[in-house]
């Protein structure tokens, strides 16, 4: 009988070697954000020219390879899931692909082969004595994918931590293996300003003791978190653990104690921040680590009382339709899980569902409280999800209301520079 790590011996090669798997038109799946295996990543963009119509799916992509390039893109091409800073120009000028979704569905779009799913590279922790390697990084919908690709290729790293959940792949599951030992790559909090906090604030002071939190990625939200370092027995159920969720661990604010479901623990389908986060996470009987269709289905993560939950946004009409993910019909992000847990915190009982974004962009010449969306622009959540809403001058509270008290309430919010001309155009719009 093979042994554990004669297995591992016989799978182990170079990045390159690994590259040998792969077949022209393949959808090669990447884990959310650090979860990415540069050394797989790397030699697929030096030998992107030996391959036709590969293609490498990702929500949230951190470094830009070699192969976001415009001039190989039918040799390999990136499929956003979710645009950000290293693949947002390239869905801007239109050669990269994108794959509208829900976070929380990603993972049933790959089981039921909606979107495929033939090859895997990513990230590991080293093996354990069971044979088995930790995503601990990205759980996601790289789960998933490992239960349908005809290729599973690990990049092991023994920076990466040994969570617990639903995220452990065993040997035997493995097609191939690379070793690469260079630090995880660390992602620092966002900037927070004045505007930043005065959101926060409001929010913050909404916030009960014993509250389970989702808070999503941006300035906004860790202004939020900040706040909360005085609170009492919060509880954790989100999408992306990060330094701020860190924080709010080492203040005492977070003992998960009140949760009443999952009590005692916190959980999370990726992880982005520093190092001092990948230590934490390492063996941690308090984390747990599952796919996106665990963390973010609304059923779910709304079994949680007094959920709430934190996003940010580009843009917000007088109807309450909220654009977080376009400028127009550019696009700029994505979806994300920003859907999926308004949802949760909707169904929660106590919960709060909280859209963030400044009341203006552009230095003031810019209201993001609009009459209507921008014509193009992606609507992230519907007028129907959506509840309270805030700006730095204020909180509007939008389900159950008319479309009147609505717009009311977010003129309200909105910059008073931009209040009289919004109230123009809802009197235009017969909203008034």
């Amino acid at each position: 009988m093979q042994t554990t790590q004669t297995a591992y011996a016989a799978k182990r090669g170079s990045a390159t070697d690994a590259l040998n798997h792969l077949r022209d038109g393949d959808m090669i799946i990447v884990p959310t954000g650090v979860g990415e295996p540069p050394a797989l990543l790397t030699a697929l963009s030096e030998h992107r020219r030996q391959f036709r119509d590969i293609k490498v799916a990702q929500i949230l992509a951190v470094r830009k390879y070699g192969y976001f390039d415009p001039e190989t893109a039918q040799h390999v091409r990136h499929a956003a899931l979710f645009f950000g800073g290293a693949s947002r120009a390239a869905g801007q000028a239109g050669w990269a692909d994108f794959i509208p979704n829900y976070f929380s569905e990603i993972p049933v779009m790959i089981e039921r082969g909606q979107m495929p799913a033939d090859v895997v590279f990513s990230m590991a922790s080293p093996m354990d004595a069971n044979g088995y390697f930790a995503l601990s990084l990205g759980a996601d919908y790289t789960m998933a994918a490992i239960a349908r690709a005809r290729v599973i290729v690990l990049e092991v790293n023994p920076n990466v931590p040994f969570a617990h959940g639903q995220c452990h792949v065993h040997i035997s599951q493995v097609t191939a293996l690379v070793e690469s030992s260079e630090p995880i790559l660390e992602v620092g909090l966002p900037k927070i300003g004045p505007v930043q906090e005065a959101i926060g604030k409001y929010v913050a002071d909404m916030i009960d003791d014993g509250s389970t939190l989702q808070i999503g990625y941006g300035g906004i939200p860790d202004a939020v978190v900040i706040q909360l370092t005085a609170k009492r027995d919060l509880g954790i159920h989100t999408e992306m653990i990060g330094d701020g969720i860190l924080t709010l661990v080492e203040s005492g604010a977070v003992t998960n104690r009140k949760k009443n479901f999952m009590p005692g623990k916190m959980l999370a389908t990726f992880a982005l921040g520093s190092k001092r986060l990948y230590d934490f996470m390492h063996q941690n009987p308090m984390l747990e680590m599952h796919p996106a269709n665990y963390t973010n289905d609304p059923y779910i993560a709304g079994q949680n009382d007094n959920l709430v939950a934190i996003n940010a946004s580009l843009q917000v009409d007088l109807l309450g339709q909220c654009g977080s993910e376009s400028i127009g019909a550019l696009p700029y992000s994505g979806t994300g899980g920003q859907t999926d847990f308004v949802r949760a915190a909707n169904r929660s009982r106590g919960g709060k569902a909280f859209i963030v974004l400044p009341s203006t962009a552009k230095d003031d010449t810019i209201s993001r409280i609009v009459p209507t969306l921008t014509p193009g622009t992606h609507v992230s959540t519907s007028k129907n999800d959506v509840n309270y809403v805030v700006t730095e001058y204020g909180v509007a509270q939008l389900r159950g209301k008319t479309a009147k008290q609505r717009a009311e309430a977010l003129i309200a919010i909105a910059h008073p520079a931009f209040r009289g001309e919004l109230r123009a155009a809802a009197n235009k719009l017969l909203v008034f």
